[in-house]
């Protein structure tokens, strides 16, 4: 762990210490649910706390990966007095736990989870302390990604047009920050658009404080602003990360993508997905996960509706194919009807380590 770390520049929210971190016996969570009104930490003593802060939106976006990771080291330090094969046997229970939290992103979370077991495994033959084994395997995985991610950007900031006047969507995470931070570098000037992200406001939480933290000029809209902002302020980028990109070209990501997408058609604007495709995923194997109503009925803890009033809560949607303009990979840009040739092309590609 000598080497510089790749989250070096990024703002306070994308430092690996704020997203999950495993230290003496415990997972820390940076609760990304009242963040930035409040710095408060979740502390969880079991990994069983780990997938319900995950399940309670403690942490979003990719912050899931990493705490499951780290959850999984945690699990190794509650099982160290059993014997191997009780170790193993409780391994491999958090591992299905920690995956199976969230339906929709479960095919990333599993190839978290199985990495760690793979590591486990080694560290049990070769005889290391299996929970700090796991917490470098952890460590490793978010140094790896935040490094892949930062390659992502690069190629996203070549596209950026000149007077960029960016739209995003929900909170793309690292590769918000890795973006502005090579477009700082690069000297480029970009005013970034935030719809708010109804019901928990990644946008205007956490998406917009990142950028402000790094200094760039950023604007927060409700999430019926959208049509209207384009046209008047002269949008010409939409951008966003993904919960899931299918080898079909179909993107899955926070609901209210598919909406923009729609939007940004009718304008004109392209739309530019990032990451790397979910080898083997098509866009009709996707569980779309229907989230507990009553969170779209309440804001900031306060409810905004009349008793009896009911909600539908669908936490993501899928946006088609022919509504993308591109697939921003750390190996270039992909059309979505060429998407199936980027591991013909990049056979090694992945975004997590030890898979």
């Amino acid at each position: 762990m000598s080497e510089q770390r790749n989250d070096h520049d990024l703002a306070f929210l994308l430092r690996y210490e704020n997203v999950a971190w495993f230290e003496d016996g415990k997972v820390r969570i940076l609760d990304r649910r009242i963040y930035p009104a409040q710095v408060k930490f979740v502390i969880c003593n079991h990994y069983q706390e780990v997938a319900q802060a995950i399940r309670e939106m403690v942490t979003q976006s990719a912050g899931p990966y990493t705490a499951a990771a780290m959850g999984m080291a945690l699990a190794a330090w509650e099982c160290r007095r059993q014997s191997h094969a009780r170790q193993l046997d409780f391994l491999q229970e958090a591992a299905r736990t920690l995956s199976t939290v969230r339906p929709t992103t479960q095919v990333r979370m599993r190839q978290i989870v199985d990495g760690c077991l793979l590591r486990a495994r080694r560290a049990f033959d070769e005889g290391e302390d299996i929970s700090a084994a796991l917490f470098v395997h952890a460590f490793d995985n978010i140094q790896y990604r935040y490094g892949i991610i930062s390659d992502i950007a690069v190629n996203l900031v070549k596209l950026f047009p000149e007077d960029a006047r960016i739209l995003t969507q929900c909170f793309g995470e690292t590769i918000v920050g890795t973006a502005l931070r090579e477009a700082k570098a690069g000297n480029l000037k970009l005013r970034l658009f935030v719809p708010e992200t109804r019901p928990y406001l990644q946008g205007s939480r956490l998406t917009a404080s990142v950028a402000y933290d790094m200094g760039c000029d950023v604007t927060v809209i409700t999430d019926n602003m959208v049509a209207a902002t384009i046209r008047n302020k002269g949008i010409n980028f939409f951008t966003s990360a993904a919960d899931t990109i299918c080898m079909d070209g179909a993107i899955v990501n926070k609901v209210g993508t598919w909406q923009i997408a729609l939007l940004c058609s009718h304008f004109s604007v392209p739309y530019y997905v990032t990451g790397i495709p979910d080898r083997g995923t098509a866009s009709k194997s996707i569980n779309i996960e229907e989230r507990d109503p009553s969170e779209v009925l309440s804001c900031g803890g306060s409810r905004i509706a009349m008793e009896g009033v009911r909600a539908y809560y669908p936490a993501f949607d899928i946006t088609p194919p022919e509504l993308v303009s591109g697939i921003v990979t750390n190996n270039g840009v992909f059309t979505p009807q060429e998407l199936s040739g980027y591991y013909d092309q990049y056979p090694d590609s992945r975004f997590y380590t030890g898979i």
